[in-house]
């Protein structure tokens, strides 16, 4: 069985890291500074994580030059995998990353708009390079809807049917992100992670919602998810990467020590 990875994720606003609850938004005053993004990167090498995600909330062109030179700050000193997403709308911002020292991209909204972009990273770059980041809300029952622009926009797509179209066109890993969850430390979406996981023949990353050692535990067993990603937890110190680490292998879970 493949080692489950362990994934903290650094949303960069300028040049700070930022945490918000429920996709809480810059112009609203709700996000709370966390640190220097390069900072919290090398402590998150130190402690063991098996890769860094980086989302650019600025996502403007000033956003992308201070993003880059995050990225390229950042690669010189820590030697685990990199994902950056936000604001990427064509294939020449996905060279820009990848050569800055990015190992994958993430897209979301430009995904959505226009899903060519998906084939069109995959075709040049190979989809290893290729995450796409879903943000879901549920609306139903039994219904999990798409959500873009910072979860702030209804797209009407069904989660899962988008998400195995964007395996089809040539991602290669699905971020999961549950926006009812997002911040509140309650646990992550187990349903919506199970469904996608079942549906999709590439990795699937739990987001959304992580509060204690469990909740990753059971989204890695309940929800079959590939691999779990948190903020809040890592960044406020309630745990470490070793430390979920050493819970997981505790409890069976293959991880990497």
């Amino acid at each position: 069985m493949l080692a489950k990875r362990v994934i903290p994720c650094l949303d960069v606003h300028g040049t700070q890291v930022t945490r918000g609850v429920q996709f809480g938004k810059a112009e609203a005053g709700e996000l709370r500074n966390v640190g220097d993004p390069v900072e919290l990167a090398l402590r998150y090498n130190a402690q063991g994580a098996d890769e860094m995600v980086f989302y650019d909330i600025t996502a403007s062109a000033h956003g992308r030059a201070t993003m880059i030179d995050v990225i390229e700050r950042v690669a010189a000193q820590c030697f685990m995998p990199l994902t950056i997403g936000g604001g990427i709308r064509a294939v020449e911002d996905m060279h820009a990353l990848l050569k800055a020292g990015a190992d994958k991209t993430s897209i979301n909204s430009s995904a959505i708009a226009q899903p060519d972009l998906i084939r069109a990273g995959a075709e040049k770059f190979g989809s290893q390079c290729i995450v796409v980041s879903i943000d879901a809300k549920k609306v139903a029952p039994d219904r999990w809807e798409v959500f873009s622009h910072g979860g702030r926009k209804a797209t009407g797509l069904d989660a899962i049917e988008w998400a195995i179209r964007a395996v089809k066109l040539g991602a290669g890993e699905i971020v999961l992100n549950s926006i009812d969850a997002d911040g509140t430390k309650a646990g992550y979406d187990l349903t919506i992670t199970r469904r996608i996981s079942e549906s999709v023949g590439v990795p699937v990353v739990a987001s959304g919602g992580a509060g204690n050692l469990q909740h990753m535990a059971d989204v890695l067993n309940e929800g079959k998810a590939d691999a779990v990603l948190a903020a809040s937890i890592f960044h406020f110190g309630t745990y470490t990467v070793n430390d979920v680490k050493q819970f997981l292998h505790g409890r069976g879970i293959p991880v990497r020590l």
